[in-house]
């Protein structure tokens, strides 16, 4: 197998949507910071939306991207609050990932803070193969080859033998 075959976590991406309530911000802020130990940053709105009361410039939820080994870790732990078991649903066509935590405390080793009470977060991860920094550069991009682009199934084959993940049937949620 080719090194340029191999696949690898870019990143995993936590996020936390507050809507417009700055107490709910503030919970999610100080959550994303209990499980990683880095402070998230604010995403804030660029579009007005008159009729869910937002206006640009108006922070709506907080989110942290994490790479190399701390994602792995992170993720690893995560994984284990989702009991290791995910559905294709969770796939895109790209083999990016993504699932939702209803309670933060079922991740191990987390402990429930009264100040924050239950809440969930949303999880992304995206999966690359070395030589899509290509596809990426300001000067100089190239499109990538159909054959070299990810797809669903790597990435579900890379997470079953890498971080034992069972795949669930569509029919048995």
């Amino acid at each position: 197998m080719s090194s340029m075959t191999q696949i690898r976590i870019e990143k995993v991406t936590l996020n936390i949507g507050a809507g417009k309530s700055v107490e709910k911000l503030e919970k999610g802020i100080k959550l994303i910071k209990m499980i990683t130990g880095i402070d998230p940053v604010k995403t804030i709105t660029k579009k007005r939306i008159p009729s869910w009361g937002l206006r640009p410039g108006l922070p709506v939820g907080c989110k942290l991207t994490l790479r190399k080994e701390k994602a792995r870790q992170v993720l690893a732990n995560l994984l284990k609050a989702k009991e290791n078991i995910l559905t294709e649903d969770n796939f895109d066509e790209r083999g990016n990932m993504s699932f939702g935590l209803h309670e933060y405390i079922d991740i191990p080793g987390v402990k429930y803070s009264p100040e924050i009470g239950i809440m969930g977060l949303q999880v992304c991860v995206t999966f690359e193969k070395p030589g899509f920094r290509v596809k990426r550069k300001k000067t100089g991009s190239r499109k990538i080859s159909s054959k070299h682009e990810m797809k669903r199934e790597e990435a579900m084959a890379y997470l079953i033998k890498n971080f034992n993940i069972k795949m669930k049937e569509e029919s048995e949620k």
